[in-house]
């Protein structure tokens, strides 16, 4: 009988002491996520949907030309005046040089060069003086005839050039009316201009011949999250969380891609710190 009450004692006791540990690690375990959940919602940066410019391109490069040039060949002995305007701009009618028997004078306004004729050449006595009109810079380029119904006169051109951090504007000019049968392209004249004489004639410039134009959605490639084949943006909500948003991405430009359907005008997304936030989770504009 005394073996019995032992035996009870014993197995109640047991059973008191494994309810008493596994009702601590429960307490302990909800103190310590009541104590970690309390985190602050991330920092995130965020972008207004707006319009953006979108297009398709066709890139190719060419030789910078004046808008106009004229060379004359003077004689050593023949000049009277050697003080010449070399590298300053000389206008319409103005004096260009003073021979002992005329007077030239620029046919238009334009920047005044000199070349000198290499030794050896017949006429080494000579030297050519250029006047160029730089007002606006011609820029011949073949582009393969694939592209013949889009190339026509107006469209805009980005040109760009190493020795500039920047875009000059300028339009095609003119459409060759054949395609060269040895290089299947097609010749085509960019008129850009040049207000400040920056380019020069034999410059290599770059060209972006501007197509396809459209205003229309768009939202940095930083604020889309790829799974699959399908896009996703975060908007934020008026109670500050994230609401996960599919979207219909299109072409790209400039870091921005175009957005045919999923979000509007106006929303509110995350455009940094993507990786931070999940679906319905609340968070900080930091941006603000």
């Amino acid at each position: 009988m005394k073996s019995y009450n032992k035996l009870t004692i014993f197995i109640i006791t047991l059973f008191i002491v494994i309810f008493i540990i596994i009702a601590g690690r429960y307490f302990v375990g909800k103190h310590f996520e009541k104590k970690f959940s309390k985190r602050p919602p991330p920092g995130i940066i965020t972008e207004i949907v707006q319009n953006s410019k979108f297009f398709d391109s066709i890139e190719t490069f060419g030789t910078a030309l004046a808008l106009k040039t004229k060379n004359f060949r003077i004689k050593k002995e023949d000049v009277i005046n050697q003080n010449l305007n070399l590298g300053n701009i000389i206008n319409k009618n103005e004096i260009i040089i003073e021979l002992k028997e005329e007077k030239i004078l620029a046919p238009f306004r334009g920047i005044l060069g000199k070349r000198e004729i290499a030794t050896g050449v017949l006429g080494t006595d000579s030297f050519i003086l250029t006047l160029d009109d730089t007002s606006f810079i011609m820029l011949d380029i073949k582009v393969p005839e694939i592209y013949l119904s889009i190339l026509k006169p107006g469209l805009e051109v980005d040109v760009s050039t190493d020795s500039f951090d920047k875009i000059f504007k300028g339009v095609i000019d003119s459409v060759s009316s054949r395609v060269d049968p040895s290089t299947r392209s097609v010749l085509s004249s960019i008129k850009i201009a040049n207000p400040k004489s920056e380019l020069v004639p034999g410059m290599l410039l770059n060209a972006k011949i501007i197509y396809n134009t459209t205003n229309a959605i768009g939202v940095s490639e930083t604020s889309l999250l790829i799974q699959g084949n399908t896009a996703f943006v975060y908007k934020v909500l008026e109670d500050q969380t994230v609401e996960k948003t599919e979207v219909k991405i299109g072409k790209r430009n400039f870091g921005k891609v175009l957005i045919e359907g999923g979000i509007s005008l106006d929303d509110e997304i995350v455009k940094e710190g993507i990786t931070k936030v999940r679906n319905k989770m609340k968070v900080k504009v930091t941006n603000k």
